[in-house]
């Protein structure tokens, strides 16, 4: 069965003589040492067990929660403009604006960062920036990891992560009051002026209420008075402008800061009915139903499963129930992330992201309270997953995000990764995301293309075409999928994922086709790659083809003498080889960014040369030896 998912639109050489084609496995290769055809092998299935069709990316739906006649009648009201105070004391005095309990902020912060900031400087990405050059206005423009950290104010977390309030609270005050000399009216709506993106206000909002007592706890009284000035007019601002968001995760970002000036702030509980019925929504229309968030990024369902949790912190402040679909919504969110982590529990470099290290994965997830094992089969979000005994598979079988949903859109259809024991073998480049920090902000767009992805490149053409600002053009807009478990020789069985696009289509009228067959002791990893003419009109001529395999960090590599190989040494001392079923292997250059956001040199193995325009196969091996 077919499952169609559409879019909503360095050198040290291992010893030759290792490398010999008479060390292809049995059933890898022919006795002329060409490997044999994944799609023509006889494969019987185990069990029968067939992956069910998956459906086009499709919103989970949530309803508000269930309200009386009067709540409903104070949330329209409220919604139309009618101010809060009216609605819960229309004869009362007017309140002071204060927060109205102390919040313990569930997402720990870095020390480092935290640290970096008591000497004096933002620590983003591994780049430090002077706090004293910084222009919180925002006239001189920041690079974009930085414009972030600094108007957002999610180094709050940070700092209160690198000492006691007594140390670091004088810190927090001082930017505080940099930020609000430099921004001291709110513009009537959003602008292009980071400071005033919904995402980083809302977050901002959100952070200003839970660490509170480190820019409120000053002797300053004007102080003081300004920044509670600012925390109600930007609950105000944000009723106004939320629904202006940028995309929809800066939505519920936005939301989950008017809910929690609605729990934190007196005369709130206008404001929470209206903030929870527009967050719920948003959240509807941000998650698929198999948890994954639209933008297919790791990056953005960590940040989604940061702003819930630190939601949920806020109604256990002020002992208020949550309601149960954003429980619902956090128990979702969590699987579809773990299924992106690799044997040592990093995260796979996916839609922009980076390989983030393990703990920083793992104390999120503890944060957020939900305890569950990773989706293997996430078909709408479109990641396959495959473990096998010590080796994990990734498998992007989906479109690209669509436009409106893309902040680091990657044409990363078909790429995929590999790691054995926690040390990864085939990678993607990554980290577009962090591109500001270490990594330089003009390898953006090079790190969003498929040639900085494991998989077939045609002509160093994009199979869909990658925009400035993080966004994504026309390409593909259908991927089949087929997964099937299968027996296999000697009692051992396999998995088989085949995928297709057709992006190359409107190009070159050819459809790229990939088969990967995992064993199930993690030994081997089959594949091939073919190009399919999309109808029967014959084309002449030939076209440039590359087939890249991005190796990880710390894999010593050495060519075979026949060129139709590599031998690969992990730094655990396993060794695996790399066989061509054909064509040419040639051993290039790469980059790959790390766990700290840090740019890492790399190699690469590429077949390449040229195919004809009536299509073409090119199969391949990888295969632990001894």
């Amino acid at each position: 069965m077919s499952d169609v998912i559409a879019s909503d639109r360095r050198n040290q050489t291992v010893p030759d003589a290792a490398i010999g084609t008479a060390a292809i496995p049995l059933g890898g290769a022919n006795e002329e040492g060409v490997l044999s055809d994944p799609g023509a092998e006889a494969q019987p299935q185990r069990d029968s067990e067939t992956i069910e069709p998956g459906r086009a990316l499709a919103l989970a739906d949530f309803a508000p929660p269930s309200l009386g006649a009067g709540e409903r009648l104070i949330r329209m009201a409220y919604r139309f403009g009618v101010p809060g105070s009216m609605l819960t004391s229309p004869f009362g005095k007017s309140v002071k604006t204060r927060i109205l309990a102390t919040v313990a902020d569930p997402v720990a912060g870095s020390r480092a960062a935290g640290t970096a900031l008591r000497a004096g400087h933002f620590l983003v990405h591994g780049v430090k920036a002077p706090i004293a050059q910084i222009d919180f206005g925002g006239a001189a423009r920041l690079t974009p990891p930085v414009e972030r950290t600094v108007h957002s104010f999610s180094w709050l977390a940070d700092l209160e992560a690198a000492g006691t309030r007594e140390q670091v609270a004088p810190v927090a005050e001082r930017i505080m009051a940099s930020w609000l000399q430099a921004n001291p009216k709110l513009p009537s709506r959003p602008g292009k002026r980071p400071a005033w993106a919904i995402a980083n206000a809302g977050t901002r909002q959100l952070l200003w209420l839970m660490h509170a007592p480190l820019i409120l706890s000053g002797s300053d009284k004007e102080l003081r008075g300004r920044i509670l000035a600012a925390i109600s007019d930007h609950a105000r601002w944000l009723d106004r402008n939320v629904t202006r968001a940028e995309d929809l995760l800066a939505q519920v970002a936005g939301w989950c800061a008017i809910v929690a000036s609605g729990l934190l702030l007196p005369d709130g509980r206008p404001r929470r009915l209206y903030g929870e019925a527009g967050l719920i929504r948003a959240l509807g229309e941000l998650v698929g139903d198999d948890g994954g968030i639209l933008s297919r990024s790791p990056l953005g369902q960590m940040d989604a499963i940061a702003l819930l949790t630190r939601l949920r912190a806020c109604y256990h402040a002020v002992g208020a129930d949550q309601p149960e679909s954003l429980d619902r919504v956090l128990a979702m969110l969590v699987p579809p992330l773990l299924a992106l982590t690799h044997g040592d529990g990093s995260l796979g470099s996916w839609q922009g992201g980076w390989a983030v290290d393990a703990a920083d994965v793992a104390s999120l997830v503890a944060a957020s309270g939900v305890r569950t094992r990773p989706l293997r089969d996430v078909r709408q979000w479109g990641y396959q997953r495959i473990v096998a005994n010590k080796s994990v598979l990734q498998f992007d079988a989906a479109p690209p995000p669509l436009a409106r949903h893309a902040r680091n859109g990657c044409a990363s259809t078909l790429a995929f990764e590999m790691s054995h024991a926690g040390h990864r073998i085939i990678v993607n480049c990554g980290g577009s995301a962090c591109a500001g920090g270490l990594v330089p902000v003009r390898l953006d767009q090079g790190l969003r293309v498929p040639a900085a992805h494991s998989t077939l490149v045609l002509d160093d053409a994009n199979s869909t075409a990658v925009l400035i600002n993080g966004r994504i053009g026309t390409g593909v807009t259908e991927v089949e999928v087929d997964r099937r478990v299968l027996d296999g020789e000697r009692g051992v069985g396999t998995t088989r994922v085949e995928a297709s696009h057709d992006g190359y289509v409107a190009r070159y009228g050819l459809i790229h086709r990939r088969y990967l067959i995992m064993r199930d002791d993690g030994t081997e990893l089959r594949g091939e790659d073919l190009l399919v003419p999309a109808d029967k009109k014959g084309r002449r001529g030939k076209i440039a083809y590359a087939v890249r395999f991005h190796l990880g960090a710390g894999v010593e590599v050495g060519l075979s003498e026949d060129g139709l190989g590599a031998g690969l040494a992990l730094p655990d001392g396993s060794y695996w080889q790399f066989r061509s079923g054909g064509g040419e292997v040639t051993l290039e250059e790469s980059i790959w960014v790390g766990g700290h956001a840090r740019p890492v040199p790399i190699q690469q193995l590429v077949i390449q040369g040229l195919v004809s325009r009536g299509g073409g196969n090119f199969a391949w091996l990888l295969k632990k030896m001894g």
